[in-house]
């Protein structure tokens, strides 16, 4: 069987199942050798270098283990469909939808803290919306395009690498005292493999799914060129300028992280307010760009072969 054909019966099965949370997932057992070798790494007086070393270690792991694993083409296309994450961002936007519909904001509130760093105690309903389409937006780069873009590359094993990268990312690459040296390679490595993948996101996918969407299209365009670079990230303003531009919102501005308040640059325009059926559009818009990302791919594939 081709790659191409592996990768699609990896990608419906994630539309059809989603994450195998019965199953340990392979981000975890990922998770566990990053936690060890920090214990015994994060000591070193030089932290870059030995943050650096965690991650060669990690990779070389995370490679050699999926390269052999792969072998297998059930257990190959099994590792692939648990690297997307198309159905599970859908599935923990619509618990917010639901709940945020019911009226119950304390628990809105709680529930999207599950999936942000941010504060979200003190959110409106109007700020919750915005924080939920903030983080599907963002994560249809690396929980989807990058995750299948690297799949076309270099099959299961590099992409479970890219997953591992982003892992590392999420697990280390802060900016506070504890990781600002040790988590600095992995933040700058994230960012590199993302840079790809979050502007073919912003620039082609997003923007010819508003069409079939019925969404602005020309709005996409247009505020994508315009705020693509209007966030810390070099690569999350790619896809959240796109969606901000195709459903007439604004994101960006004041955002409060651990009591701190933060007033980040602004993404889009406040053509309107925010609406709770907003997320919906969101989840249709990330459905119809993940299978035109697919498509794509899958046409770019057959020819270079």
């Amino acid at each position: 069987m081709s790659l191409a054909w592996k990768i699609v019966i990896a990608y419906f099965l994630d539309l059809i199942f989603g994450d195998p949370y019965r199953i340990p997932h392979p981000v975890q057992f990922i998770g566990k050798l990053i936690s060890g070798l920090e214990k015994r790494l994060i000591g070193y007086r030089n932290k870059r270098f030995s943050g650096a070393i965690l991650n060669i270690i990690v990779l070389t792991v995370t490679y050699t283990v999926s390269y052999f694993l792969s072998k297998n083409i059930f257990l190959e296309i099994y590792l692939m469909y648990t690297i997307f994450s198309t159905r599970c961002l859908a599935n923990e936007g619509k618990k917010v939808f639901k709940i945020l519909k019911s009226n119950d904001l304390d628990k809105a509130r709680r529930e999207l803290s599950y999936l942000v760093s941010r504060d979200t105690k003190s959110m409106k309903p109007r700020d919750i919306v915005r924080s939920t389409m903030e983080t599907i937006s963002e994560n249809m780069v690396d929980g989807i395009v990058a995750p299948m873009f690297f799949m076309f590359l270099g099959g299961m094993p590099l992409a479970m690498t890219y997953k591992a990268i982003n892992t590392m990312d999420s697990m280390l690459g802060y900016k506070n005292e504890k990781y600002k040296d040790f988590g600095w390679f992995s933040a700058k490595l994230d960012d590199a493999v993302n840079l790809l993948p979050a502007r073919i996101t912003g620039a082609i996918l997003i923007p010819v799914s508003s069409l079939v969407c019925g969404y602005d299209f020309k709005s996409s365009i247009r505020v994508f060129f315009r705020d693509r670079l209007n966030h810390a990230s070099p690569n999350s303003a790619h896809p959240e300028s796109s969606v901000a531009g195709a459903i007439g919102v604004q994101f960006g501005g004041s955002t409060s992280y651990f009591g701190i308040l933060h007033d980040k640059p602004t993404i889009g325009d406040k053509v309107k307010e925010f609406e709770i059926g907003d997320i919906l559009k969101n989840i249709k818009l990330m459905y119809v760009s993940s299978l035109f990302g697919l498509l794509l791919f899958e046409a770019v594939y057959f020819i270079t072969l």
